[in-house]
């Protein structure tokens, strides 16, 4: 059964819950929706990337594999608009509930976005489960050349130094696996959280979409904050609270009255 909380009242009580409880192991799951305050489109909302004419192929393994230079005229032109846009208040909340917290007190706040804007917001456990596209790798899995911080609007491949293959965006695609690392860690906080925070996620995109399955099996409280509901409801998410999340997350989290 979700509860949705859209009054004030209720919104109290929910904000009074959330700072009353000395939470153990807090995970925290955002998605493109967090950022749109920050200027960044989502991906399947109205105007999305994936609604463009440009993407009507959606960017994969197959397309990296096959024209990596049309996975960077896709991406690349992006990298403008991610330097320029800065964390907004729903970031900036997060990152002083982080801050906050004592201790014997965990926060891990897992990302499906690519765009750094946690980081710069200054939360520091940061899992990146779809890379950055401020980064740049080798798109040869052997050739050993570490991601680096590359913010070149690049429009096509170009060769890697060491072995030359294609250069790619340091980001996960449509049919590639999670990076190990980020997967590994999302899911070891997982089993042991006892909060679990969702913003500005379709909740369509695995494995990400069954995070919040995992962290109802280990017993925590799980709560969704979406401009929209999600449609089907999930069941798993015990409140629903609809909003921008740059005005609800500084109300909720946030220390002020």
């Amino acid at each position: 059964m979700v509860d949705s909380f859209t009054s004030d009242d209720e919104l109290r009580r929910l904000r009074e819950r959330l700072r009353s409880t000395s939470w153990r192991q807090v995970v925290v799951l955002t998605g493109a929706g967090i950022s749109v305050a920050s200027g960044l489109p989502t991906y399947r909302g109205p105007g999305g990337l994936w609604t463009r004419p440009e993407a009507a192929e959606v960017p994969d393994a197959a397309m990296v594999a096959g024209e990596p230079s049309r996975v960077w005229s896709l991406f690349g032109p992006l990298r403008g608009p991610l330097r320029g846009a800065a964390p907004n208040a729903a970031h900036l909340a997060l990152a002083e509930w982080e801050s906050r917290l004592g201790p014997g007190q965990s926060f891990t706040l897992v990302t499906q976005n690519v765009d750094g804007l946690h980081t710069r917001a200054g939360s520091r456990n940061v899992v990146e489960l779809h890379g950055s596209l401020l980064r740049t790798r080798c798109g040869n899995p052997e050739c050993g050349l570490p991601p680096f911080e590359d913010v070149a609007e690049r429009v096509r491949a170009e060769p890697c130094e060491r072995c030359g293959q294609p250069l790619r965006p340091d980001i996960t695609l449509f049919d590639e696996p999670l990076p190990v690392d980020a997967e590994w860690a999302a899911k070891k906080a997982l089993r042991e959280c006892d909060l679990f925070l969702a913003v500005g996620t379709s909740g369509t995109v695995a494995p990400a979409s069954n995070f919040v399955r995992g962290a109802k099996y280990a017993g925590a409280w799980t709560l969704l904050v979406n401009l929209t509901p999600m449609q089907p409801r999930h069941p798993d998410f015990d409140v629903e609270v609809l909003g921008r999340a740059e005005e609800l997350l500084p109300f909720l989290l946030g220390e002020g009255t």
